[in-house]
């Protein structure tokens, strides 16, 4: 029987590359090993950054910038150097804000994704739910071709009422808003799992904490942050983890670890 390969991916929105490398982020790096780690909301063009950061010692890494300095953006940074690597959903109003990088491994498929905020106003929500809705159709085409997925980023949308501090507070507030939660259970029946879920049905954590009124120390958050997969693939799926003392970014990183043949 063939052995079987434990690897932990991971994501985290680092709010500014550069700012959580001053806040420890090569640290974290270097001291927690992830084999493959997603990040979003880069902020910085890759030349912007120094080579410390843009090629970490034993990473092959791809950056995917928005056009907008200072804005967005996602990257790669992975140990087991992918069969294929693609930046963007093909759809130019999407990709000119550097949502998402695919890597495919082979017998399974890592998106990392900033899902766009809605809270600038409806042109942004609607941006927001246009967003899902072409993404996930990209997604489900490749399910339908066999291939298994592994959805890691920013949501930008808390499902649950377990999944924020403040439900009832934030009802008419975008990221919970009915809409929004209504695409994540559309998710759900679709056969996406939600990984930390479905392996702590009741645990009450969180993923992002404004940094206003001391949000994080008060532990008044949001889950927003997910590793989503298809049904199929998730007896692979052998953990799932939110890391809340890694500081560096209103966000902190959740993964999960998965074990492939």
């Amino acid at each position: 029987m063939p052995k079987k390969t434990n690897l932990t991916i991971v994501s985290w929105n680092v709010n500014g590359i550069r700012a959580c490398v001053k806040k420890g982020f090569l640290e974290y790096l270097h001291t927690d090993l992830p084999d493959i780690l997603v990040l979003q909301e880069i902020k910085a063009m890759p030349e912007n950054l120094d080579e410390s950061v843009l090629q970490p010692s034993g990473y092959h890494s791809v950056w995917h910038s928005a056009q907008r300095k200072g804005y967005s953006g996602v990257g790669l940074l992975t140990k087991i150097k992918p069969l294929n690597v693609v930046c963007g959903l093909g759809v130019e109003a999407f990709d000119c804000e550097g949502r998402v990088i695919m890597a495919d491994y082979g017998k399974f498929v890592v998106f990392g994704v900033y899902f766009p905020n809605g809270q600038m106003g409806p042109h942004r929500l609607a941006y927001k739910l246009d967003f899902y809705e072409a993404f996930f159709a990209m997604t489900d085409d490749l399910i339908a071709q066999g291939r298994h997925v592994i959805i890691c980023g920013d949501y930008n949308t808390a499902h649950r009422a377990i999944d924020l501090a403040n439900p009832k507070e934030n009802e008419k507030n975008s990221g919970f808003l009915p809409e929004e939660r209504a695409w994540m259970d559309r998710l759900e029946s679709r056969g996406y799992v939600d990984t930390f879920r479905h392996f702590y049905p009741d645990t009450v954590q969180y993923s992002w904490w404004t940094p206003r009124f001391g949000a994080r120390s008060r532990n008044i958050g949001w889950r927003i942050d997910y590793c989503l997969v298809n049904q199929a693939f998730l007896p692979s799926v052998s953990t799932a983890f939110i890391q809340t003392e890694r500081l560096g970014s209103d966000h902190c990183p959740v993964g999960i670890t998965i074990s492939v043949d």
